[in-house]
C-alpha cells in the first residue's frame, strides 16, 4: 500500500496539469453563437445597437408612453423580460438593454464592478435621452436601479428593485443550488476556477438557472439554450469571472441607499435567495421605501411570476409619490 502512494500522487499531478490544458481545448472548440437578427419570442420588435463609451450595447425599445427601463439579472440578458414586455409596452415606452459582457453586447476587457455597470446604464439613459424614467431591475438590475436613485440620476423618477442583489457579500447565487455553491466558491481559486468555467456544460447551466425559479417550467427552453450558447462568445466567461470576483461590492453599495430621495418599491419573491432579515434591512435603510412579497416566486421573478411583476409596475408607476404604500396596499 505504501508503494502505491507515489503512483497516486503522480496520477493526481497529471490530472491537475491535464485538466486545464483540456479545458482550453474545449473552450477553443466551442462554436460561438450567431448574433440574432430578430428576437425569438417576438420577431416584430427590432433589435438595435448603440455605442456607449466605445462599447456597443444591444437593446430594444417598444411601445408608447412614459419610459420604463428594464434591467436584467447577472449572467442573463434582456430576453429575461420576454414575458412582461408585450403587456407593459401597451402602457409604457419600454427599454431593455444587455449590459456589457452580457447577451450580445460587446465584452470589453474591464473590471466588471457595480460602478462599471451603473455607469454603463447611466450613459445608456443619456444616449437614448430618456427622461422621467421608471427603472425596474431584477437581481443586480434591481441594485443598479437603487444605485442610480442614490446617485440622484436626473433621468430617473422612480425605482423598482426586484430581488436586489446586495446582501451576504454578494454570495446570494451560492444559495441557489449545491452546484452554484461549488462553482462560485472556486471562482477565485487560481487555475481551478477558470478551468471549471471553461469545462461548463448545458446541464450545469440549467441546474444553476433552475435554482433561480420556483416554478419548474418558468424558464423557456429556447431562452435557456440561447443564454447557454452566449457563454461561448470569446472572452465571455472571463467577464463573468470578473463579475463574480467583485461580488462583495454589491453589498457595499447599500451604504449609499440612505441618499435616495425618489419613490422606491422593493419586490421580493417569497422563495428568493435573500432572507427576510436581509430584505427588511433594505426596507429600513431606504427612506420611505415600500416593500411587498410575491407568493410562489423565486429570484428570476420576471420569468417566475410575470403577471405579478406587470401589475406591481403598473400600480407603482401610477401611484403618487406620497402615500404610495397605501395605494399599493404594501407593508
Amino acid at each position: 500500500m505504501t508503494n502505491a502512494w507515489p503512483t497516486v500522487i503522480l496520477g493526481l499531478l497529471v490530472v491537475l496539469v491535464a485538466l486545464p490544458i483540456i479545458s482550453y481545448l474545449v473552450e477553443a472548440l466551442r462554436p460561438a453563437p450567431t448574433t440574432p437578427t430578430q428576437l425569438k419570442w417576438d420577431s416584430q420588435i427590432p433589435i438595435r445597437y448603440v455605442e456607449v463609451d466605445g462599447i456597443k450595447l444591444r437593446y430594444i425599445t417598444v411601445g408608447e408612453g412614459s419610459p420604463l427601463v428594464l434591467l436584467h439579472t447577472l449572467r442573463t440578458q434582456l430576453d429575461m423580460f420576454q414575458k412582461v414586455i408585450p403587456q407593459l409596452s401597451q402602457h409604457f415606452q419600454v427599454y431593455a438593454v444587455d449590459y456589457p459582457g452580457h447577451g450580445f453586447s460587446d465584452i470589453p476587457k474591464v473590471h466588471y464592478t457595480p460602478s462599471f455597470f451603473a455607469a454603463s446604464v447611466s450613459r445608456f439613459l443619456d444616449r437614448m435621452d430618456i427622461r422621467g424614467a421608471t427603472v425596474a431591475g431584477v437581481s443586480i438590475g434591481g441594485t443598479l436601479a437603487l444605485i442610480l436613485a442614490a446617485e440622484h440620476n436626473p433621468r430617473v423618477k422612480k425605482a423598482i428593485a426586484i430581488n436586489p442583489y446586495d446582501y451576504d457579500a454578494g454570495r446570494g447565487v451560492l444559495r441557489s443550488s449545491w452546484l452554484a455553491k461549488l462553482l462560485f466558491s472556486l471562482n477565485n481559486v487560481p487555475i481551478i476556477g477558470s478551468t471549471n468555467w471553461r469545462l461548463r456544460t448545458l446541464l450545469a447551466f440549467r441546474t444553476i438557472m433552475q435554482g433561480g425559479v420556483y416554478q419548474h417550467d418558468a424558464i423557456p427552453p429556447a431562452l435557456l439554450r440561447e443564454m447557454n450558447a452566449v457563454g461561448n462568445r470569446p472572452h465571455h466567461y472571463r467577464a463573468f469571472m470578473s463579475l463574480a470576483r467583485h461580488f462583495p461590492e454589491w453589498e457595499k453599495v447599500r451604504m449609499e441607499y440612505p441618499k435616495i430621495e425618489i419613490p422606491v418599491l422593493l419586490v421580493y419573491g417569497d422563495h428568493d435567495w435573500s432572507r427576510p432579515e436581509e430584505r427588511e434591512a433594505n426596507h429600513r435603510t431606504i427612506p420611505r421605501a415600500q416593500i411587498t412579497t410575491v407568493k410562489d416566486g423565486g429570484h428570476f421573478l420576471s420569468l417566475d411570476a410575470p403577471q405579478a411583476v406587470i401589475q406591481l409596475i403598473l400600480d407603482f408607476s401610477k401611484a403618487k409619490a406620497e402615500g404610495a404604500g397605501s395605494a399599493l396596499g404594501l407593508s
